[in-house]
């Protein structure tokens, strides 16, 4: 579920905001860096090539894998978000163009951008 009607977001969606902005800060990317600083010398304790190496493929790919979901997440409503002002934008202009008496000008930029025709109160 994305965001209910009222413009509350769903649990799922503050979460994975909340990830996002702790994965996107510069600290979390040096944790990261520090983990593979600590896993390279763990050659030393595992000897085994197959199973050292398995240890930071498994890692990296659950991280990785669950990282795209809520990143995927949060940009599908920023992009939600980024339109719906983008319409509004266009929908005030076609306003202002009819007010100004452009309305042929108006319609085209109502249907270029896909926009229902404003019923006029007037």
């Amino acid at each position: 579920m994305a965001a209910k009607q009222d413009g509350e977001l769903g649990w799922f969606d503050r979460f994975a905001t909340a990830a996002s902005k702790f994965v996107s800060r510069a600290w979390f990317f040096a944790c990261c860096v520090l983990l593979v600083v600590v896993w390279a010398p763990s050659i030393l304790i595992f000897r085994d090539l197959d199973t050292w190496q398995l240890i930071i493929n498994t890692l990296t790919t659950i991280v990785t894998f669950l990282l795209v979901a809520l990143l995927q997440n949060t940009q599908e409503r920023a992009d939600a978000a980024t339109q719906d002002k983008l319409n509004a934008i266009a929908d005030s202009l076609s306003h202002l163009m009819s007010a100004q008496g452009l309305e042929r000008e108006a319609a085209e930029l109502r249907d270029a951008v896909g926009l229902e025709k404003r019923e006029s109160s007037s």
